[in-house]
């Protein structure tokens, strides 16, 4: 039997009782992606709006599912503020074994937020003091990740069991969700 993911809602980071598998599947469906986009040769990508596909190697892969926990454990969005947010947070807290292709996707998105919201930026970099990403855990297992509950996936990170977001999720441009509004704050 096939069960629509449960709805977080946007005006907060995913409930810590979500299991992992189930806010990450709340977070694809609100952002119009697909699991099925982490096996493809090419995945969706957008900047300032324009669509475009990136090559889909095993570390872009391996990065990508850690990336949308990542999103799934903080609460940032995935409009352009959110994505400085992500970016600045994991910067901060160690790219691990990533390589160049995926670490300037995290610098541009680190500088773009900068641009857009200084201040949210500052605040991300200071919430990412003493946490941990998953880019270092080669060895865990993605499957068992799934099966945590996003608290106990929060806490393996070192953030709060509320998550890291102030502001509601906002959705990049293109996202399928209920609130696709940009923030600039």
């Amino acid at each position: 039997m096939d069960h629509a993911p449960r709805r977080a809602p946007l005006t907060a980071p995913i409930p810590a009782e979500f299991s992992v598998r189930e806010g990450r599947d709340a977070y694809l469906a609100e952002n119009g992606f697909r699991a099925e986009h982490y096996d493809a040769p090419r995945t969706p990508a957008s900047l300032l709006g324009v669509s475009f596909s990136v090559p889909n190697t095993p570390a872009h892969r391996r990065a990508i599912m850690q990336h949308d926990l990542h999103h799934v454990a903080t609460g940032f969005g995935t409009d352009p503020v959110g994505e400085g947010e992500i970016s600045i947070w994991e910067g901060r807290n160690g790219l691990g074994p990533l390589d160049a292709y995926v670490r300037s996707l995290v610098v541009l998105g680190s500088l773009a937020g900068v641009a857009l919201a200084p201040r949210r930026m500052l605040r991300a970099f200071r919430a990412a003091r003493g946490a941990d990403t998953l880019f270092g855990c080669v060895n865990d297992d993605y499957e068992a990740l799934l099966e945590m509950s996003v608290g106990d996936l929060r806490a393996k990170l070192g953030i709060p069991r509320e998550g890291l977001a102030r502001e509601p999720r906002r959705l990049h441009s293109t996202a399928s969700g209920p609130s696709t509004a940009q923030d600039g704050a």
